[in-house]
């Protein structure tokens, strides 16, 4: 496996902090125009294209709830069948074993509880949470203001194309208010 730069300098990669959203999308699509791709963006609030300014295109959240609803759904279904048919058949009032309608509510309840679930682990598990530590935290400015009224792009160093000295390079050409080495 070869050694990135990340390895060989213990840098995580280049931050640029910036004053207003405009500035932030207007970057990030020069960043990703320019051939970055190993990038992400932070803000104190949602911002409309900004997802998509740093290619970020897919979400992978629904195809997991639906997986977990369709689980929850035959699972519970196979779970009443297997009760009234296998483990402990019993007539009820003359309705025949496989009575399905009656067991429309439980597999319902299960379909969205695991659904729900699903929803929660997933997005947890695709975000990287519980993080504990991550390195942009190193850099002063972003500790300080990046949750308050300043944004921020971080070039990472696994980014193909990353070296130090031209991404800094280019980072000043976007004119952000300050470019920092983010150290990992």
């Amino acid at each position: 496996m070869s050694e990135t730069y990340w390895d060989r300098h213990g840098i995580y990669g280049v931050m640029a902090e910036f004053e207003d959203p405009e500035q932030l999308v207007e970057a990030a699509k020069r960043t990703y125009a320019a051939g970055y791709r190993q990038m992400d963006a932070y803000s104190p609030m949602p911002i409309d294209g900004l997802a998509e300014a740093i290619g970020f295109t897919r979400n992978w959240v629904s195809l997991v709830v639906l997986i977990g609803g369709l689980t929850g759904c035959i699972g519970g279904f196979g779970l009443l069948y297997w009760i009234a048919e296998i483990a402990y058949p019993h007539n009820v009032g003359g309705r025949p074993f496989n009575s399905w309608p009656m067991w429309i509510p439980i597999t319902f309840e299960c379909t969205v509880l695991l659904a729900a679930l699903s929803a929660v682990i997933g997005m947890l598990a695709m975000n990287k949470l519980p993080m504990p530590y991550h390195p942009v935290f190193n850099v002063p400015s972003f500790a300080e203001r990046a949750s308050v009224d300043r944004f921020f792009l971080c070039i990472e160093a696994s980014d193909p194309k990353f070296d130090l000295e031209h991404t800094k390079a280019f980072l000043k050409e976007l004119n952000p208010e300050e470019v920092a080495e983010v150290e990992k």
